[in-house]
């Protein structure tokens, strides 16, 4: 990411993508987090892009990123077809768990995602896990990786290419296309949630029924004692329900 901010400060053009093999001062949507990466285990890319003006960004750019790595993914790795998800707003899971409302979920963490804008550029952070055969006892049931899934690893560049062209594809639809698919893999769609509404920590926790996605890419919850859903541009889904959720 700071690379493509000194490559953008250069001139370098739209869809100039910088890659590192190795990653240790990753950083996540909110402060405090980390993605730590060990060399040739994962797919580390940034994807510069420039648009005349902010109003010219695609709406919902982080959701987009995520469902061109999940497209990618399947279309690389077809064993894992119907497993991978979006969870909003900005993660790609892997759940092999039957879709069924009564069953448990156990999705863990495949990729995340990070967009930022300085005013001149926009650039779209992604790291998914490929190489990695096991992560450290704190997030062995958050994370995952291509090889914990399948037993295989995937080739890093090829990944890439394929994500690309996905990527290129999801931000040049101006239909609702990309919305519907998106809609299709969400994670934990028509589900009973927890949601923490604002700011990481801000302690204001509601539940409710993930009714999908808003126009904007905003999170739509039918709150308990509601009929109708109300949509959240900031917030996080409390996926594992634990003290150590953040």
């Amino acid at each position: 990411m700071d690379e493509a901010r000194n490559l953008a400060a250069a001139g370098a053009p739209a869809w100039t993508i910088v890659v590192a093999d190795a990653q240790e001062k990753g950083r996540g949507r909110t402060s405090g987090r980390t993605w730590l990466a060990k060399p040739g285990e994962s797919l580390l890319c940034t994807v510069l892009l420039r648009y005349p003006a902010f109003s010219a960004i695609p709406p919902a750019l982080s959701l987009r990123a995520g469902l061109a790595v999940s497209q990618a993914i399947e279309e690389s790795e077809p064993s894992l077809t119907g497993h991978v998800y979006v969870k909003w707003p900005n993660d790609v899971l892997v759940d092999k768990t039957p879709a069924q409302q009564d069953e448990p979920l156990k999705a863990r963490k495949i990729c995340g995602i990070l967009c930022e804008s300085d005013g001149r550029a926009v650039y779209i952070g992604t790291g998914i896990n490929l190489a990695q055969t096991s992560f450290p006892l704190e997030l062995l049931a958050k994370a995952t990786s291509c090889w914990m899934e399948t037993g295989h690893s995937l080739d890093r560049f090829e990944l890439l290419d394929t994500f690309i062209q996905r990527l290129r594809s999801v931000l040049d639809d101006e239909s609702d296309a990309w919305r519907d698919e998106l809609d299709r893999r969400l994670y934990l769609k028509n589900r009973r949630v927890r949601f923490e509404s604002g700011a990481a920590g801000s302690g204001r926790i509601m539940e409710g029924i993930l009714a999908g996605i808003a126009k904007d890419g905003e999170l739509l919850i039918i709150e308990d004692g509601k009929g109708e859903p109300s949509a959240y541009a900031n917030g996080e889904l409390l996926v594992y329900d634990r003290p150590d959720e953040r």
